[in-house]
């Protein structure tokens, strides 16, 4: 500041300095407990659902379909099969898959993405062809299951829900390994084990007839 001793000059200069600290005292100075503007704005916190990627979409999307005709297989047994073991098995699948296909339905519209309509192939000539997925049956192999009754029903549906097992385990191996949304990825490992385990008791059935 200017070193002139006059008074008038000291006299400026003072009113000056006052004026400045009034301003720095109304800003907060660095004692100051005033931090208004000093703190960045942050992102709101993701939710649950928004953490999700497109491995998760693809995941779902295709399991629904997949699922569809798992249970459509199942209601095939109560009026063709034979064997009780594969009653009780039939009823387990769908009761387990018809609460699955309404949970990721439930995501899918969270995430905003569509929700397949159809059941793939499903020997009624209508749906969306998905018999490239998969394990996925064809309108072929569900026509002859349709078709098929008593032990050779059995046998026949015995064999293809393994097949139809396997490509979902291998499904859900890859959104284990690929996907972001944490519920997904944990349904996709319930899938991977109750379904392995199925396998197993299907084989037997298939062996012991």
């Amino acid at each position: 500041m200017n070193t002139n001793r006059s008074l008038p000059r000291r006299a400026a200069l003072a009113a000056t300095a006052a004026a400045v600290g009034l301003v720095l005292a109304a800003c907060g100075s660095d004692n100051s407990a005033n931090t208004a503007g000093t703190t960045p704005a942050t992102a709101p916190a993701s939710t649950e659902a928004d953490r999700h990627n497109q491995a998760d979409v693809t995941f779902a999307q295709g399991m629904i379909p997949h699922h569809r005709q798992a249970v459509l297989m199942s209601d095939m047994v109560a009026t063709h099969a034979a064997s009780t073991d594969v009653k009780t098995l039939a009823k387990k699948i769908k009761k387990a898959q018809a609460s699955e296909i309404e949970t990721m339905s439930g995501w899918l519209k969270a995430w905003g993405e569509k929700v397949p309509t159809g059941h793939g192939m499903d020997g009624m000539g209508h749906g969306d062809d998905d018999s490239g997925m998969p394990g996925m049956m064809n309108d072929q192999d569900m026509s002859r299951l349709g078709n098929a009754e008593g032990n050779a029903f059995d046998t026949m549906f015995l064999t293809l829900m393994i097949e139809h097992h396997e490509g979902a385990i291998g499904m859900a191996e890859t959104e284990k390994q690929q996907g972001a949304y944490n519920p997904a990825k944990a349904l996709a490992d319930d899938i991977i084990t109750s379904q392995t385990a199925e396998i197993a008791q299907m084989r037997t059935v298939l062996k012991t007839g």
